[in-house]
């Protein structure tokens, strides 16, 4: 509904911040990190919305990027994931950070985030995984592209060790003790197979 309000900052909080545009004012929660990085009261401010509608809420929520607006909108998708949740996730990590980590699984640098577990990481990374791929694909930031290829090539040796004949859990477990940057297909499986012949 609003793309962005570009307006008077009327108020600074600690969750929100007032614009005034064209005699309105408008509420806008944005994270305190965000809301640090806008420029003072009474002066022009255009900040990137997204109109949260839920049963017993509408809400505007503000972004300083489109990056950061698109990564809330696809943290929206995640089950479990409503929109206060989203904002402290990006209050805690750069959207291409977020990107990377989920794209190359690093559950570890997710649960860092404040109020995510183990079981919520996995979720995040289930979801999102795909998704980010095809995002950042129209992106040139070299480590998701590096992230992405290093994906893929995982996805089709767990494919091919699958068809032979092996279970997710030990395909996952020997892959752990595998190095896959700089190897091709071929060769990741070979090494697997090494692993879980022993």
């Amino acid at each position: 509904m609003y793309a962005y309000i570009n307006g008077k900052i009327a108020d600074k909080a600690n969750n929100y911040v007032v614009i005034d545009a064209g005699g309105v004012g408008y509420k806008i929660y944005m994270s305190p990190t965000t809301i640090e990085k806008l420029k003072d009261v009474g002066e022009m401010q255009k900040v990137h919305t997204y109109y949260y509608v839920r049963e017993d809420n509408i809400s505007l929520y503000g972004f300083l990027s489109n990056e950061e607006l698109r990564m809330f909108e696809l943290l929206l998708s995640v089950s479990g994931i409503g929109a206060k949740s989203a904002v402290q996730i990006l209050a805690s990590i750069t959207p291409s950070a977020f990107a990377l980590a989920v794209i190359s699984n690093d559950v570890s640098k997710i649960v860092k985030i404040p109020g995510i577990g183990n079981k919520t990481a996995a979720r995040i990374i289930l979801e999102l995984k795909d998704k980010l791929k095809t995002e950042q694909a129209m992106t040139k930031d070299e480590k998701i592209e590096q992230a992405i290829h290093e994906d893929n090539k995982d996805s089709e040796a767990v494919t091919a060790l699958q068809v032979l004949g092996y279970t997710s859990k030990e395909i996952d477990k020997a892959l752990e003790s595998i190095d896959i940057r700089g190897l091709g297909v071929e060769e990741i499986i070979k090494k697997a197979l090494g692993i879980l012949g022993k």
